[in-house]
């Protein structure tokens, strides 16, 4: 059981150092073009292209571009788009070695060739370049803004661009170290273990592999995990190369050595001028911002070069990090996560929000543990919440959230989106519950829509409807769940989630016993989660409250809201107050302040697996 003390949590208050708008906040729908446009429902596993089929660029229709707008996104981020090693083959793109894949359609996270777009979207394959402008192009004439991913930490072992050979990773390399500052890669020296070359890869019993890379027969190279081994394991990104930013990782996380913002280009290492010329190129082209991954196994000094001159070319480009704190390989001292804040970047990934979360249907945690990210400073308001994307499990998976299926996502997704005033994401797919459930390939039965192999998604197809993108195969439920995720969105595009602060109110209400406690508990707080927010600007206020259990009503609930917060609202004198649910339900209350400061507010019947945004009246 988690209870958090009063005296810690008496102002959960969290500053950004800009004040968004409802404008500037992005809302960004992920998807992944492979699966995002393909009906056909043959998915055979480990089926070919020919056989499973293929998300084209062309699938974006503008009919697609339009029902995703009408939803409230702003941005849409196109995953997996740059060319990656494939085991599929084209006229003037021959497969990959299998040894080096993870899955027939390969890793999107392990590209090929950073200035080109995976010839699997496109219908003329040797004009794929051609047809992602066309597909920019549709986005941009309906109103979205176009993220593609930035992956700097690692490459496909088969790396060399033929869109720009001169800019290919490896070219030159001294080969004789394994770290030289002007090198692309860390190089294997004999004595590094796994018995020296030729490199040894761990999927040898698999079908057409034998465990060995031709490109590596002579020399081997370090994974994009930071493995130093000839005979890296099947748990490692063995399929990926790291890159090298002028650091040797080894060393440790002391990166104060290399350049800072501002340096000229010819005296920094020579992947950070790839990389920038990679940004520029994609820029250029009408690309809008970036999805980095792992971005916290870069230097920081990199970021803060790399994303000025981003800026300089493109002021308002979007660079927003997928990183992690707990993960020993990051380069930074600090917390990660500020640092890269710090370092430009726009936003950051919150895994500790959706990780709390996720604990209350799987590892015991409670509510009232979310309160834990409240004092996270000016992060708190720059943190992209989501509860899905393409690493994570479908919250309708059957084996995942308690099994409770796609309901669960309303009150998972409804605090998330409501906490602060960052970017909010969705996942393809997790509108309409889609499960992810049975095997699919390389991804296995993981609970996860696989990003390895050609697949489509049984309940997204029913939203595509052949092309129409209209819902027409869809059951009413699942009608009713994309229908509110609009309806979510729309709510917390207003002042008090755009540019307002952030008022805990679960401190405050642990030793209440009309909190949602439940029978045999000894405090409250355990599925349920309340907060304000309020804008001081417009003087508009909200209250939000979630309740997380899968089967019970919260019935009786009363919400205290302190003095402090009373005063800290600008309301401490307002006699009469209104509240209205903008999200599920047509519930209207009022109350006057001595009730409310007495007894608390009174709310009506929370149903299982719901949440309340209740506009608070002036």
């Amino acid at each position: 059981m988690k209870t958090m003390s009063a005296l810690g949590f008496l102002f959960a208050l969290a500053m950004s150092s800009a004040v968004a708008t409802a404008n500037s906040r992005p809302v960004i729908y992920q998807l992944m073009v492979r699966t995002f446009g393909n009906v056909n429902e043959t998915r055979k596993i480990n089926g070919t292209i020919e056989e499973n089929g293929c998300g084209k660029f062309s699938s974006i229709n503008p009919a697609a571009i339009a029902a995703i707008r009408q939803m409230g996104f702003t941005h849409v981020w196109l995953t997996g788009v740059l060319e990656q090693a494939s085991g599929t083959s084209y006229p003037n793109r021959p497969a990959d070695d299998p040894d080096i894949l993870k899955g027939i359609a390969g890793s999107p996270y392990a590209i090929k060739d950073y200035f080109d777009v995976c010839p699997d979207y496109a219908m003329n394959p040797d004009a794929r370049l051609e047809e992602f402008k066309a597909l920019l192009e549709r986005c941009r004439d309906g109103g979205l803004r176009v993220v593609i991913d930035f992956v700097p930490n690692h490459v496909a072992r088969s790396y060399q661009s033929d869109v720009r050979p001169s800019a290919s990773f490896g070219e030159a390399d001294d080969r004789s170290v394994f770290f030289s500052r002007e090198n692309h890669f860390f190089y294997l020296q004999p004595q590094h273990p796994g018995g020296g070359p030729p490199l040894k890869l761990p999927n040898s019993s698999q079908p057409g592999c034998d465990g060995e890379f031709l490109l590596e027969k002579e020399f081997g190279r370090v994974t994009g995990n930071n493995v130093i081994s000839w005979r890296p394991s099947i748990g490692d990104w063995y399929e990926t190369v790291k890159l090298n930013y002028g650091h040797d990782f080894t060393t440790g996380r002391e990166t104060g050595h290399l350049p800072k913002a501002g340096a000229d280009p010819a005296s920094v290492p020579k992947t950070w001028r790839t990389m920038d010329e990679i940004l520029a190129y994609w820029q250029a082209m009408g690309v809008d911002g970036f999805r980095v991954d792992m971005a916290h196994m870069v230097p920081m000094e990199f970021w803060q070069w790399s994303i000025q001159r981003a800026r300089e070319r493109k002021a308002d480009v979007l660079f927003t990090a997928e990183a992690y704190d707990n993960d020993p390989a990051k380069l930074t001292h600090r917390h990660v996560l500020d640092a890269l804040l710090d370092a430009g970047f726009d936003s950051v990934y919150d895994d500790p929000s959706y990780d709390v979360l996720e604990g209350i249907y799987d590892a015991g945690k409670w509510a009232n543990d979310l309160d834990g990210i409240t004092h996270t400073g000016n992060r708190f308001h720059r943190s992209l919440r989501y509860a899905e994307n393409h690493d994570e499990v479908r919250l309708a998976s059957p084996k995942e959230w308690g099994g409770l299926g796609m309901k669960v996502g309303r009150p998972v997704t409804g605090v998330l989106f409501a906490l602060g005033r960052g970017p909010q994401m969705l996942y393809h797919g997790q509108e309409v519950g889609e499960p992810a459930a049975g095997q699919e390939g390389f991804g296995g039965d993981d609970a996860r829509t696989t990003i390895f192999d050609y697949w489509s998604m049984p309940e997204f197809t029913k939203w595509v409807n052949g092309g129409k993108f209209d819902g027409g195969g869809l059951s009413e439920e699942q009608k009713s769940l994309r229908a509110w995720y609009a309806k979510l969105i729309r709510a917390t595009q207003t002042p008090p989630f755009t540019a307002g602060e952030f008022y805990g109110l679960n401190h405050a209400n642990i030793e209440n016993p009309a909190f949602g406690r439940m029978t045999g508990e000894q405090a409250s707080g355990h599925w349920i989660y309340a907060f304000l927010r309020h804008d001081s600007a417009s003087k508009q206020s909200a209250m939000v409250v979630a309740n997380f259990h899968g089967t019970e009503s919260l019935r009786g609930v009363r919400v205290k809201i302190p003095d402090e917060a009373l005063r800290w609202m600008q309301r401490d004198q307002q006699v009469t107050w209104s509240f209205a649910d903008q999200l599920s339900t047509s519930w209207r209350g009022t109350s006057d302040l001595a009730t409310l400061k007495a007894d608390g507010l009174v709310l009506p019947a929370i149903a299982p697996c719901s949440v309340l945004i209740l506009e608070i009246g002036k």
